[in-house]
């Protein structure tokens, strides 16, 4: 008996420390998110800003360049960053992301950006929630959905110079279905990282990986199901 409540009190605690460590990376990623807004909609209404990004044809490059490199430092150097770096690298990527996603408001109308904008939020609630509960292990087709951002990557590299309305639609396409998959398989990713978080610095960097992931999975679900539905000016 006296074991079995130990059995219970340390999976308790174990839960208790992984609702504690997912509010932070919930946390983060949704601080992250409303930075990007702001960040995306200053050039609209400060105009300094606006002719500095688009009035300069190579701040653009700039601006996607600085993204990569933080993206690389945050995943491939996390583990030697101080957490309060990487926090700062994580807004510093938040506020830059949505610089150059400022042109979305050019491109399309508000009313439709809004739209979309909370259609794909309850798609990514929606799938966070089956990877939170779903009894099913997700890590295989984590691998097969890593393929295929590789292979979604590559198209819109080869679109880039073809410029094919009809190959630009079926990237988008795929493009959904492999980050929806990706968010559940993220967010379980994630969960049985928290199973085993505490309060110590690594654990605190971990979070900020765990909420860049979650991140970029809704941004880029955002940008494909915007190219889908979204309504040009």
């Amino acid at each position: 008996m006296e074991m079995d409540d130990n059995v219970l009190s340390q999976e308790n605690t174990n839960n208790a420390a992984a609702r504690k460590f997912m509010t932070k990376v919930y946390g983060w990623m949704t601080a992250a998110l409303i930075i990007t807004a702001v960040s995306a909609w200053l050039p609209m209404i400060y105009e300094p800003l606006n002719r500095l990004i688009f009035g300069n044809p190579y701040m653009f490059f700039v601006l996607i360049i600085a993204e990569l490199a933080l993206v690389f430092i945050l995943s491939r150097s996390i583990h030697k960053l101080a957490p309060l770096t990487a926090t700062l690298f994580f807004i510093l990527y938040s506020v830059i992301n949505g610089l150059t996603l400022s042109t979305i408001f050019i491109t399309y109308k508000i009313s439709s950006i809004y739209l979309v904008f909370f259609i794909t939020a309850g798609m990514f609630f929606g799938m966070t929630i089956y990877g939170m509960f779903t009894k099913r292990d997700l890590s295989s087709a984590g691998r097969y959905l890593m393929m295929g951002l590789i292979g979604i990557i590559i198209a819109s590299l080869v679109n880039f110079f073809l410029r094919s309305q009809p190959l630009d639609w079926l990237i988008s396409v795929i493009g959904v279905g492999i980050f929806v998959g990706l968010t559940a398989y993220d967010t379980q990713k994630i969960l049985k990282t928290a199973q085993f978080s505490d309060d110590s610095e690594t654990y605190k960097k971990i979070a900020i990986i765990g909420a860049l992931e979650l991140y970029l999975d809704f941004i880029n679900l955002f940008l494909k199901l915007l190219r889908l539905f979204g309504k040009r000016k």
